[in-house]
């Protein structure tokens, strides 16, 4: 019989309406492909049995202890929890006979994630209950069933918790509590014909709609869905042949050779923390990676990439069969380790010597157990690239970097796909960002139409990557997706697509690629930027464990070299720096975790400081153990110096001598008693960088000192900090309404303006709670100037004012403002109790100074950013992030903002801020509240930023002196650490960062140093440790063979000296080798 002709061109959205309506489950589940894609499906006794045990608490089990216990029947309809609870379940399986010659599954959705179990304890397959697109809860438990099949039993390891959490973290606080009903437990077999035919549609019926109506393809794909529908009769399965066959002719036309080539790999992103705690994203990975192991047997031609070596290492601890079983799939080519580093981590908040710790970790697990090391640096989610990651990577043995996140941006669409970054000392890696926007593609043909169509180098370049697979919390790719791929392969109307190791992608591009673009320079996210203040806490802990184990290192390297019988601690500073790359995951540091993540993170860094405090102490005694310990009886104590340079600091003196010192306050001597808690102060002066010096009480050298002092206006009502360099006005909301500069006859504030004033923000982003500070919210704001300021020191080593201030009815702010005699810098100490809703803190100064630029330190550098506003390029960069500074300078003098634990900062003309608190709500609804302390500081120093030393001042801001408790009765040449065991002449812009024992060599130590201000040096470095050579080597400890030399520096003539070179922003890592 012949159709009657229906002018499909003349009514194609009613055509393609058809089609949806024949492919989708929906009013007409009954009449189209969905009422066949089953042939059979039983459920319950005695088919399936279920049997459950539930763990106590949140405690999550081992599979060896589950199986242990006193299971109950259990039926489907029952419901568990609540949120974070354990449920193990015994599954007993019989297979009826109606399913002989055909494929069964098992499946069961427990609303929540879960994870099968074999009966010998093997972890099986991942499973993904409820609804949406990530769900995935079928196991195939025979591809052929017989008549007679043998009783099957299984477990299910059921998680009460969801594949994001515990429910809209917008909407409802995460520790709320949510019960998972188990809705089924079934066998089920397929019509494999039908389900094929409804992956071919899917295909050819998408292609219908995405393709331009002015190409014949999308016309040919129509025709061919639609004769689909027409020839397809659900009471008549023997008409699925001839729809397939409609669908073959339509798959056997090809794309050309000059299509574009999209080159897939699977993925499933699982966010280390999140809307999980740790302990479930250990679970999150072997269930994720089981399922894509049980893909790899089905589809030899699938590949799947997982970063993270973190996760990797848990897997390993925690699941040996399925490490193992990865393991040999990476070896088949299939299971591809990637990224590098130990985890994905934030780029913004992490030091330079974090970054490098993250790839050594990183690099050197999967040269251990994988063989080799990843040669591409995978950041898809995090949120901005500084600009010092080129160089990093290039040293870490990688050389291919990948993200999309930077088409997130807010304000200006990032104008490069493939292109070179180059970084701050010109290093460069290749670089991609996948056109289809997203690293958990479904595998459809819009996705892939969308890799050309917004492709934006196709000038240079006819490729891209394709990153498919559920992802964030985990799940990866589907049957589903790899069944669309194989038929997308090469498809008239779609770019070619292959599955295929990213390293190939990047190898063709570098082999093929005419002409690409590069890109200087951070790559600042336009998005995200509250992520520099929220969790505050999180953040001053970071900063302050990144500096203990700086010290440890140090100081263990130091006593390893003065007795051979310490033993240098590598096995526990390992475990530390592994605890704090984990804690700089992109949603722990960033402050965008639930509350459980940072419960967990506090635990961490309690672990961290205490094991650290051990270290150093246990370092410090082998070095100092031969004096006598410090006691009343004694004349004198030993401060050590950790940076690198000579420094003058004022210091508390031990307890034990206070007395002593305090008697010395006569005749003009150094020594303050504090009126607060009688501490005493006294100068510790000119202590040599990496060295000691001894303290001692003298009744000399007063006339040389000129004290400073406190004193109330008497016209202003404010009070005056003055020393013998500035003269700083305070009024009573703390505000400084005058920084006057001696020396330079110099006024810093601007007419009519101040420093340090208090504003008080509208925080309310447009969708990202924790995440964003919007631009419109400058828009909002108010000073606070309901303070009260009394006199709290008066000097002569310290004058302080003290500040009380009601931030709002909620939340309240005291301060010590101090100013010493030795420096410009004015200090001020804060203490916050903050409650408040959705608002953000910040300080803010505005200075007498004018510059296009402001600059910011970044990791082993800085970065200049404009202090104007002229495009949308500077508009986005409302609120940018710094490490221990921001200054503005212009020529001939400038002023820095220091900080202690602050990253959020914004220069607009000649106004600084500084963000201090954040109060967000979600996903952490008790995100900030409470107490905070953390310090800032101002400091104006003559000449311009790369005449000063704000680089110095910034590290002794954060790294005091630190007192030795012993009491030595000797000279001070004779004193441990008296002489400097590292020096650095002829080149004040360089800093000596990192000492530490090298990885695989006891007998070698490891330096490593940067050029901090932008230029060239030729700096001599000395070192007091033994060693008969030197060679400059990568971040992962290898020589870096640049010539003939093989990487080795000469030492100078007699001496214990070498000369290192340094271009612009360097950072070079020396070995010395006994």
């Amino acid at each position: 019989m012949e159709h009657h002709p229906s002018y499909l061109q003349k009514h194609a959205s009613i055509t393609r309406s058809r089609i949806n309506n024949f492919i989708n489950d929906n009013q007409w589940r009954d009449v189209n492909l969905k009422s066949v894609i089953e042939y059979l499906r039983v459920s319950g006794e005695p088919h399936v049995s279920l049997q459950v045990w539930s763990a106590p608490g949140q405690d999550r089990p081992t599979f060896e202890h589950a199986v242990k216990q006193q299971y109950r029947p259990t039926r489907i309809g029952e419901v568990f929890g609540p949120s974070w609870t354990t449920h193990w379940f015994l599954v007993t399986i019989n297979i009826p006979k109606e399913f002989a010659g055909r494929g069964v599954r098992f499946e069961m959705d427990t609303s929540s994630e879960a994870m099968i179990w074999s009966v010998d304890g093997e972890p099986i397959m991942g499973l993904t209950g409820g609804g949406g697109r990530e769900r995935h809860i079928d196991y195939l438990l025979t591809e052929k069933a017989s008549a007679h099949e043998k009783q099957r039993q299984l477990y299910v390891e059921m998680a009460c918790n969801d594949l994001f959490g515990n429910g809209d973290y917008h909407q409802h606080p995460q520790d709320r509590k949510i019960y998972y009903r188990v809705n089924s437990a079934d066998l089920l077999s397929h019509n494999e014909p039908v389900l094929a035919l409804y992956y071919d549609l899917q295909v050819i019926n998408e292609m219908a709609n995405r393709i331009s109506e002015e190409s014949p393809r999308s016309w040919q794909a129509l025709a061919a869905a639609n004769a689909i529908v027409n020839v397809f009769e659900h009471t008549d399965l023997s008409t699925v042949d001839s729809a397939r066959e409609i669908a073959r002719e339509f798959f056997k036309a090809q794309g050309g050779d000059s299509n574009h080539q999209v080159y897939a790999i699977g993925n499933c992103h699982i966010d280390t923390a999140w809307l999980w705690p740790f302990a479930e994203t250990k679970r999150k990975a072997a269930r994720s990676w089981s399922t894509q192991l049980q893909l790899m047997d089905v589809y030899p031609e699938y590949k799947f990439a997982a970063s993270q070596v973190q996760q990797f290492e848990w897997l390993r601890e925690n699941y040996p069969s399925l490490f193992a079983k990865v393991q040999a799939k990476a070896k088949s080519g299939q299971f591809i380790p990637i990224g590098a580093t130990w985890v994905e981590c934030d780029c913004n908040m992490p030091s330079g010597e974090s970054l490098v710790r993250q790839f050594l970790l990183g690099q050197r697990f999967f040269k251990e157990h994988f063989g080799e090391i990843s040669e591409v640096f995978w950041l898809p989610d995090t949120f901005g690239y500084a600009s010092q990651l080129p160089q990093i990577v290039r040293l870490a043995g990688a050389k291919y970097f990948f993200t999309q996140k930077l088409s997130w941006n807010s304000i200006n669409r990032f104008p490069n796909t493939t292109f070179r970054w180059v970084g701050l000392d010109g290093s460069h890696v290749l670089t991609h960002m996948a056109p289809a926007n997203t690293y958990a593609a479904q595998c459809t043909p819009g996705e892939l139409m969308d890799s050309v169509k917004r492709h934006k180098d196709l000038a240079y370049t006819n490729e891209s990557l394709y990153l498919f697979g559920n992802g964030d919390g985990g799940g990866g790719p589907l049957r589903d997706m790899l069944e669309r791929l194989r038929r997308m392969e090469n498809l008239d109307g779609l770019p070619k697509v292959k599955q295929a190791h990213p390293r190939e992608f990047y190898e063709h591009v570098e082999s093929t690629a005419k002409d690409i673009v590069s890109w200087k320079g951070e790559l600042y996210f336009e998005l995200h930027r509250g992520t520099y203040t929220s969790q505050s806490n999180n953040k001053l802990w970071n900063r302050q464990s990144e500096f203990i184990l700086r010290d440890v290192e140090l100081l263990s390297t130091i006593a390893h070299s003065k007795d051979r019988e310490f033993s240098y601690p590598s096995d526990e500073l390992t475990r530390l720096w592994k605890l704090v790359c984990l804690n700089q995951f992109h949603d722990v540091i960033p402050g965008s975790s639930i509350n459980m993540v940072y419960r967990d993170s506090d635990k961490i860094y309690k672990d961290i400081f205490a094991s650290a405090k051990n270290l150093r102490q246990r370092a410090l005694d082998t070095i100092y153990g031969e004096l006598p310990p410090l006691t009343p009886d004694g004349t004198n104590f030993a401060v050590l110096n950790t940076t690198s340079w000579m420094r003058t600091s004022i210091v508390a003196v031990p307890a034990p001598l206070s007395s002593l010192f305090a008697s010395q306050t006569d005749g003009g001597s150094p020594v303050q008693v504090c009126k607060d808690d009688d501490v005493v102060l006294t100068v510790a002066a000119n202590v040599p960088g990496f060295g000691a010096q001894i303290v001692k009480p003298s009744t000399h050298g007063g006339a040389q000192f000129v004290p400073v002092r406190v004193y109330a206006s008497e016209t202003s009502g404010s009070y005056v900090l003055e020393n013998r360099h500035v003269r700083v006005v305070i009024d009573r909301n703390g505000r400084i309404t005058s920084y006057y500069d001696h020396a330079e006859k110099r006024e810093l504030v601007a007419a009519g303006s101040a420093g340090n004033v208090f504003e008080l923000y509208d925080d309310v982003p447009d969708y990202w709670d924790a995440w964003d500070i919007e631009i419109y919210s400058l828009e909002k704001y108010h000073a606070i100037d309901s303070g009260d300021i009394t006199i709290s020191e008066e000097g002569p080593l310290v004058a302080s004012l003290q500040l009380s201030m009601a931030i709002s009815e909620c939340s309240t702010l005291t301060q010590k403002i101090s100013l010493s005699a030795i420096s410009t810098r004015l200090d001020f100490d804060t203490t916050v109790d903050w409650h408040e809703n959705r608002k953000c803190l910040k300080a803010a100064f505005t200075w007498d100074i004018r510059s296009d630029l402001a600059t910011y330190e970044t990791q082993f550098g800085v970065v200049q950013r404009p202090t104007h506003r002229n495009t949308s390029w500077d508009i986005a960069k409302f609120e940018v992030c710094a490490h221990k500074f921001a200054d503005l300078s212009e020529f001939g003098y400038g002023v820095a903002l220091l900080n202690d634990c602050k990253y959020g900062h914004a220069t607009l003309e000649n106004k600084m801020t500084l963000s201090l608190l954040r109060a967000p709500k979600a996903p952490d609804e008790h995100c900030d509240m409470g107490r905070h302390r953390f310090r800032y500081a101002v400091y104006p120093h003559a000449g311009s930023f790369n005449e000063s030393n704000v680089v110095e001042e910034a590290y002794q801001f954060n790294v005091p002196l630190q007192v030795i408790p012993v009491s030595p009765q000797l000279d001070g040449h004779e004193l441990p650490l008296g002489q400097p065991c590292f020096s650095i002449s002829g080149a004040r812009n360089v800093v000596l960062d990192t000492v530490k024992l090298a990885e695989d060599d006891k007998s070698s130590y490891i330096v490593r140093m940067y050029e901090a201000y932008g230029g060239h040096a030729r700096a001599l470095l000395t070192t007091r440790l033994p060693a008969a050579s030197v060679h400059k080597v990568n971040i992962l400890e290898e020589r870096m063979c640049e010539d003939d030399s093989n990487g080795e520096l000469s030492w100078l003539s007699r001496s214990n000296t070498v000369e290192v070179v340094f271009k612009p922003f360097e950072i070079i890592t020396l070995k010395f080798s006994s």
